[in-house]
């Protein structure tokens, strides 16, 4: 156990008992807990594994492979269509982590033997994600826009083409563009 991570877990909420079960679950797997992301985040040879995290309807354990992990029981979630790598169990009380243990460990100890295999999930190329219309105008548009978009990460791009794209309406998705372009053309992430 992590001290750094006690006050994760010593919070009084609705999934403290469910929370602590994971917990337990995780760390007989033989991880190392730290705190990340302002979770409570388990690695193997400083290779993150796994994540819990709490949400309003369900409390999770967020496997980062999770993508390459068996998936035969239907336990594990794509938390949303956009997040390629990364599964999720989901649980609504302490109970169903008891009933599940031995197949929530058997869980840890696959996504583990993907880290010691040195397996990687495919993700998809930046180019692969769709450029909403009125960004690819005003890339075509502004050069230096064009060119600073270019120098960004990965990351940084997909995210960019994620949240342009995702409006119904092309006057979000202009607004969005036009809020976002001084941040691109400073190399800033959209979260930055």
């Amino acid at each position: 156990m992590n001290p750094q991570a006690d006050f994760y877990f010593n919070q009084a909420n609705k999934w403290s008992e469910a929370l602590l079960q994971l917990r337990k679950i995780v760390l007989d797997c033989g991880l190392q807990e730290e705190l990340k992301w302002g979770s409570p985040c388990y690695s193997f040879q400083e290779k993150n594994i796994v994540l819990i995290h709490t949400f309003k309807a369900y409390c999770a354990l967020l496997f980062f492979k999770g993508a390459l992990l068996n998936n035969d029981h239907g336990l594990l979630i794509q938390q949303t269509k956009n997040v390629q790598a990364a599964r999720q169990i989901r649980f609504t009380n302490a109970l169903e982590i008891i009933a599940q243990q031995a197949l929530i460990k058997s869980y840890i100890h696959e996504a583990i033997a993907v880290e010691k295999a040195g397996l990687k999930v495919d993700l998809k190329e930046t180019a692969e994600f769709p450029i909403a219309q009125e960004f690819q105008h005003k890339l075509k548009e502004i050069p230096a826009l064009n060119t600073a978009f270019n120098n960004l990460t990965p990351g940084r791009q997909r995210a960019y083409l994620l949240y342009f794209a995702a409006p119904k309406q092309s006057k979000t998705r202009e607004a969005r563009i036009e809020k976002c372009m001084p941040s691109i053309i400073n190399g800033k992430g959209l979260k930055d």
